[in-house]
């Protein structure tokens, strides 16, 4: 094991405070409302950081670190800098329809408002699948981190899955959205400190502030370049998409962050906080795996690049302070994630399935066994990651590529131009993305962006032709778009 006293009274010290965060949290979560929105008085600032936190994961020092080694500059140009510029040229559009619907319909999960919006079959598919999905999205989280203690401290995958996926077990079941909250706030400002002591220190081992453009004259030169293939242009173009979906709240826990704001302009506020971390900070982020090739040339296994790089950049001591920044990173996105399943599991599965719990008389109860039980599901299927192509695989050609289908009828469904396209338009479009994703995953593609793409045009020409063949809207759907028009 690599760590001495000092690191691992770090990392403990650090998950103390996850779990004080947790028991706090618990009295203060008096209702499913509190529970799962944050009782709709998340502050922008606290929102705006959560939604960032929540967005990413252990995920980016691993396979984001393989692509940053082999590929340089290209790893910024397609994550941090479309999804910053998606979260802003939205940020008075959807984080305000989100508000607005909490304000006029109670909504407590994103899915809530299909059931209007489409219908209960539609709501279904979307909440079943999403849930499934999601089983497979958080697990790759936890098998990130797992993949980084393994080089770093020479842990097992297992116990680094288990360490990490039972704290924040614990204190998300405990404590809900303000135990996630809290604690995100907590994991961004050691991440930050964490991010910056590696910068610091490999500016330092490159010679200095130079360093920070003289290393593009160092590496080969399609690092500097904006898009290295397969990482192309057009791969560049879907990815806008996909985030686009994603971080205006086909992502479900993002979503949330939004729902729980108190207002439109706070709301509104969140996202342009959150978009501009995401322009900046992965420019400090990122350096380090940048530079990694001049520093551990040669590597076999890229994605350990970022672990190795810690055991030859860091003082004993200082490893702890960055390996606790690595859970914060895994831990903020997987417990928003998993409080969000466990709001659309509790809310709008459960009601469904028995009737028992359409007037449940323990929502509160409720909701932390859902909690629970989806967590464990999630460290099951990180502990059989390899099963599933790798983190980069589950993270990219799995969920990248089945997010889109699944997405694009809950955030397109909030526009008033698609208002024609019912559940016909919807169901049509999953199922076709879905059946694409199935043909072509065992398929030889040419591009990386028709892999990871294609499932997601092909929903989109389908939600769209078939809606522009459909000649009347009900009711209650102009009634929800006109509701979302109005200002609160």
């Amino acid at each position: 094991m690599n760590f001495n006293i000092l690191d691992l009274a770090v990392i403990i010290l650090f998950f103390l405070s996850m779990l004080l965060v947790g028991v706090w949290s618990y009295f203060r979560s008096k209702s499913s409302e509190d529970y799962f929105v944050a009782g709709g008085k998340l502050p922008w600032w606290l929102a705006g950081i959560s939604h960032h936190v929540s967005g990413h994961s252990g995920a980016v020092f691993v396979a984001y670190a393989a692509v940053a080694y082999t590929h340089g500059f290209t790893m910024y140009m397609w994550w941090a800098f479309p999804v910053g510029v998606v979260i802003i040229a939205s940020a008075r559009v959807f984080p305000v329809y989100w508000v607005r619907l909490r304000k006029n319909f109670l909504i407590q999960s994103p899915l809530e408002y299909l059931k209007t919006r489409y219908d209960l079959t539609t709501q279904q598919i979307m909440a079943w699948s999403g849930v499934a999905l999601k089983v497979f999205d958080v697990g790759a989280k936890w098998a990130a981190i797992g993949v980084l203690l393994n080089v770093v401290g020479g842990i097992p995958m297992a116990p680094g899955i288990l360490v990490s996926g039972i704290v924040t077990l614990i204190y998300v079941t405990f404590g809900g959205l303000w135990g996630v909250i809290i604690t995100d706030l907590i994991q961004f400002i050691v991440q930050v400190l964490g991010s910056i002591v590696m910068f610091v220190l490999v500016v330092k081992r490159l010679g200095g502030v130079d360093s920070i453009t003289g290393i593009w004259k160092q590496l080969p030169p399609e690092h500097s370049q904006l898009f290295n293939s397969p990482y192309t242009a057009a791969f560049v173009g879907v990815m806008f998409f996909l985030y686009f979906l994603s971080y205006n709240g086909g992502g479900w826990s993002l979503a949330t962050r939004y729902i729980s704001s108190p207002s439109e302009k706070e709301a509104s506020k969140a996202a342009r906080l959150s978009g501009i971390l995401y322009l900046v900070w992965p420019l400090i982020l990122f350096f380090p795996m940048w530079a990694a090739p001049l520093i551990i040339p040669g590597l076999d296994a890229p994605n350990t690049s970022y672990g190795r790089l810690m055991l030859e950049i860091l003082p004993q001591g200082m490893i702890g302070l960055v390996i606790a920044s690595l859970f914060a990173a895994t831990m903020g996105m997987t417990s928003s994630d998993v409080n969000t399943i466990a709001a659309v599991i509790t809310r709008d599965i459960l009601p469904v399935v028995s009737k028992k719990f359409v007037n449940d008389k323990h929502p509160l109860r409720t909701a932390r066994i859902t909690t629970f039980f989806f967590t464990l599901a999630t460290i099951v299927v990180a502990l059989n990651y390899e099963r599933f192509g790798g983190v980069l695989g589950l993270i990219v050609n799995w969920f990248g590529a089945l997010l889109g289908p699944t997405a694009l009828p809950l955030l397109l469904g909030l526009l008033p131009v698609f208002k024609s396209s019912g559940p016909a338009a919807a169901i049509a479009s999953i199922a076709a993305g879905i059946i694409t994703f199935v043909i072509t995953k065992n398929m030889q593609l040419d591009s990386l962006a028709l892999e990871v793409g294609l499932p997601t045009m092909v929903s989109a020409l389908i939600y769209v032709g078939v809606g522009m063949m459909t000649r009347s809207v009900p009711d209650k759907v102009n009634n929800l778009i006109a509701a979302l028009k109005r200002t609160t």
